[in-house]
């Protein structure tokens, strides 16, 4: 079978784009080239109909290219394109803060805008630190996160991150008062658990064990994934995210959860936080909530830290910080529409319901070769394979390409299979992307 999209590539200089997270000289020997999107289903420049198996990057959860969408970011734009968020404001990003904290946990009620995951992180930790301040503890300035963490390509966030290659090239000026919790995955104990693994809770005790390194009073805040996906789909064990929460309390310690892909709907919840009963201090989102359709992230904080930020502030601007795109008019176009578009066809609550079917499914490619574990929690699943001798993630890419060559769109890391479609598929859908995929391991064992 010819590369897909080879003969666009001709025509199509491929040369001066640098892409990101991407081997760019394999890609661009055989591109993979996307035209169009609707519901389900990406074309390729080919004409080719790709199965959406991957929401695009964990993004599209209400399906690509929603009418409600596209025509309230279309009206934004023909109406109010841009306005300063510095010490300006518009209608729309105060409509959609509203909107965000009726949907957030608890006394989440404030939203600061950025226009990605990793702008958010970085401005949670910068959260945290102005709360302390404000409330005369200066000296809390240390963060920990958790080994195979993501949290984004600022400085922030690969330093509390706990991915290695993300960090290798700029370890001398990451954030220096950093330390990391180890991470939750372990097959010996846990291979193809369905939901939570029963073992590992105790891996947050560690927690304990920094704090009694460091000192409470140096620590600002913890920050984790409720679900990690990035790194592979690690889905916490039974009662570890509750003795973090426990143990952050005990040392007024800010729990921050990143909910850039647990966000808005992935797990059946309007967050993770909703999905574990666990309250945080702060979510970082983005992803779902505009669709994928416009970049935009956001910080969601609970009502004592903003109050404490701004009342301790004397005259004038509380927290210096912010972006140029914060609240962009067309980025607050497509988030109103999207949750109005989520409230309306009741895709949270669809996610749920489709979840059993969902784990069924994906359980079943535990017999196909070199799997090694499958894990699944809401609409989300990982299948693990073994990797080649001395080729980690060699396997992991052949089934990225023989996937998309056959139709079907799949995330990989390494040599985990990251699935998490849109929350409109169908279930006879759900069954073509397991059959898909299983076809792929076959061929490629």
């Amino acid at each position: 079978m010819p590369p897909p999209s080879a003969a666009v590539a001709k025509e199509l200089s491929l040369e001066e784009l640098w892409m990101p997270f991407t081997a760019n000289r394999a890609f661009k020997r055989a591109p993979r080239l996307l035209a169009t999107a609707s519901g389900m289903h990406y074309r390729d420049v080919d004409g080719r109909v790709i199965l959406d198996g991957t929401a695009g990057l964990w993004c599209v959860n209400a399906g690509h290219c929603r009418p409600a969408i596209v025509e309230a970011i279309q009206k934004s734009a023909a109406t109010l394109d841009f306005a300063p968020g510095f010490q300006m404001g518009h209608p729309a990003s105060f409509a959609l803060a509203r909107e965000v904290a009726a949907l957030a946990p608890g006394d989440l009620d404030h939203v600061f805008f950025a226009n990605s995951g990793s702008e958010a992180v970085d401005s949670a930790l910068k959260i945290a630190l102005a709360y302390h301040q404000s409330r005369g503890e200066p000296e809390r300035v240390r963060f920990v996160g958790r080994m195979r963490g993501y949290h984004g390509v600022g400085f922030g966030g690969i330093s509390v991150g706990g991915i290695e290659p993300n960090k290798k090239a700029f370890a001398a000026q990451l954030l220096p008062q950093v330390d990391h919790l180890p991470h939750t995955h372990d097959i010996a104990h846990n291979a193809f658990s369905r939901g939570q693994p029963a073992w590992g809770a105790h891996l947050a005790e560690v927690l304990e064990k920094i704090v009694a390194d460091r000192g409470a009073r140096t620590i600002a805040a913890v920050i984790v994934e409720p679900m990690a996906g990035s790194t592979g789909v690690l889905v916490p064990p039974k009662g570890y995210l509750e003795k973090l929460r426990a143990i952050c309390d005990a040392h007024g310690i800010l729990l921050i959860f990143d909910e850039v892909i647990t966000g808005f709907g992935r797990l059946g919840t309007p967050f993770g936080a909703d999905y574990f009963h666990i309250q945080p201090d702060m979510l970082t989102v983005a992803k779902g909530i505009t669709n994928g359709a416009v970049p935009m992230g956001a910080v969601v904080v609970r009502h004592g830290i903003y109050q404490s930020v701004v009342d301790a502030a004397e005259a004038g601007i509380e927290f210096f910080h912010g972006y140029t795109y914060s609240g962009h008019p067309l980025a607050c176009a497509a988030g109103l529409a999207t949750l109005e578009l989520y409230r309306r066809e009741g895709l949270f609550q669809r996610a749920a319901e489709l979840a059993p079917f969902w784990e069924e499914a994906v359980h079943s490619l535990k017999a196909r070769p070199h799997v090694i574990d499958v894990r699944n929690l809401g609409l989300v699943a990982g299948i693990e394979l073994e990797p080649r001798a001395g080729k980690v993630g060699a396997r992991g890419y052949d089934v990225l390409v023989d996937a998309f060559r056959t139709g079907l769109l799949v995330r990989v890391t390494g040599d985990i299979i990251a699935l998490s479609p849109p929350l409109v598929i169908e279930r006879t859908e759900i069954e073509q992307v397991v059959e898909m995929l299983g076809a792929v391991l076959e061929r490629i064992a």
